[in-house]
């Protein structure tokens, strides 16, 4: 089921991605006629980002299954559930439940947080942030919950079509634009209940885990209402100080192997990965202290002063790398693995390139540079061809990218130039 045919999942962003901007576009625009401020543009450029990364890493398959549910099928029914009807409407609810707990397990556990902190990371709640999708969860077992799917022998191909949908079916409830629902909101997940679940105040922390049906969180005792007397207040206890959603996907995983280390404790050394979420070993904490917000209501959040021509910069990256990424899959089947592996490497530096640029990283120039000699190589061994497109849009491809690393270099020395507290920094 995870993955098997990726066709289903693939078509279907061509459709949802451009439905997806419109209502983030909408959302913008009643926004403003509001005079409310949900959207920051990097911002914005991180999460859409965030979004392509973890596409592309859909694309190239780059993940490994512990159990698959197709396995199970095969080897655990006992039964053979017909009609089809009633094996959709089972198949949704198997599948909504596997996803409250694994969405839970995610919030829950030191080292599974890190497959789920980029969803968490933005600072604002739009519908964009929706689109901050891990590619860190490279470990697949969420087969193990849908084993009452399994023993009554329902299809694996209904689960690659419902998995894509259950998935943009989350997607309109990232706003704040909407209000409670009356009747709705005690059967179906909606706006109110996932902006208690996006804050970090400590009424609302590790609360809300359902993802479409809300019984879920009713009947296992972590449902909270959103409360008139708190305002949500958004983003992660830890605060992830970057608009990079590579960096952002194994930062906590960065800390995780850092306090392994330097503990004294081997018991630590193992413990600290399956602990609750925020868990530190004794020592490691005094010696190494990590800001951590105690007070929601005095969160600063995190900013970066870039002039209106890199945030246009940033936009234009973004649009681009979007094209990019929709040749990406177009092509995908007709080059092998290395070639496919090199493009999205491409896809991904790019990301991390532009929103180094928006984090005023130094580090910049030299994923620049690493990009460009990849580009280069691929159009040495394509015979100076980008993935079969016309020679003159090849051309275009090529002269696109060395306009990105010439760029790169002017930003950063405006940077450098207008910096008068070291606001350019390397790490």
């Amino acid at each position: 089921y995870f993955l098997g045919d990726m066709s289903f999942y693939i078509k279907s962003l061509f459709f949802a991605i451009p439905t997806f901007v419109l209502l983030i576009s909408l959302e913008a625009w009643i926004a403003k006629i509001k005079g409310v401020k949900i959207n920051r543009s990097a911002d914005m450029i991180s999460s859409l980002s965030s979004g392509v990364t973890n596409t592309v890493r859909d694309g190239i398959k780059f993940s490994f299954v512990i159990i698959s549910y197709s396995w199970l099928v095969e080897n655990i029914a006992i039964y053979k559930l017909t009609p089809i009807w009633l094996a959709v409407v089972i198949a949704f609810v198997v599948e909504d439940f596997a996803g409250y707990w694994m969405h839970r397990l995610n919030h829950r556990v030191n080292i599974f947080w890190n497959r789920h902190i980029i969803h968490h990371s933005s600072e604002d709640f739009n519908l964009s942030c929706a689109l901050r999708q891990s590619i860190s969860n490279t470990v697949k077992f969420s087969a193990i919950f849908m084993i009452p799917a399994a023993l009554l022998g329902i299809p694996p191909a209904i689960f690659a079509v419902l998995g894509p949908l259950h998935l943009f079916m989350q997607f309109w409830y990232h706003t704040q634009l909407i209000g409670k629902l009356g009747l709705l909101e005690y059967i179906i997940v909606t706006p109110s209940h996932h902006r208690v679940h996006h804050a970090i105040n400590p009424e609302y922390i590790d609360k809300n885990y359902s993802q479409i049906l809300i019984i879920w969180d009713k009947f296992f005792g972590t449902f909270q209402p959103e409360l008139e007397s708190v305002k949500p207040v958004y983003g992660t206890l830890k605060p992830m100080k970057t608009w990079n959603p590579v960096i952002i996907n194994f930062k906590h995983l960065w800390h995780l192997l850092k306090d392994a280390w330097h503990t004294k404790s081997i018991i630590d050394k193992i413990k600290i990965w399956f602990m609750p979420t925020g868990w530190r070993p004794e020592d490691v904490k005094e010696k190494f202290p990590i800001e951590i917000i105690n007070d929601p209501d005095k969160q600063i959040k995190y900013e970066t002063k870039n002039s209106p021509l890199l945030i246009s910069w940033g936009w234009i990256q973004l649009t681009v790398t979007n094209i990019l990424m929709f040749h990406f899959f177009i092509i995908t089947p007709n080059y092998s693995t290395i070639f496919n592996s090199l493009y999205a490497s491409v896809i991904i530096l790019n990301i991390f390139s532009f929103t180094a640029l928006l984090d005023h990283r130094r580090y910049a120039f030299i994923v620049e540079s690493v990009k460009l000699t990849i580009i280069f190589s691929i159009f040495y061994f394509q015979n100076f061809n980008w993935y079969g497109l016309e020679n003159f849009i090849s051309y275009g491809v090529t002269l696109y990218f060395i306009l990105s690393f010439i760029l790169t270099i002017f930003f950063l020395n405006d940077l450098n130039e207008n910096s008068k507290q070291n606001s350019l920094r390397f790490f």
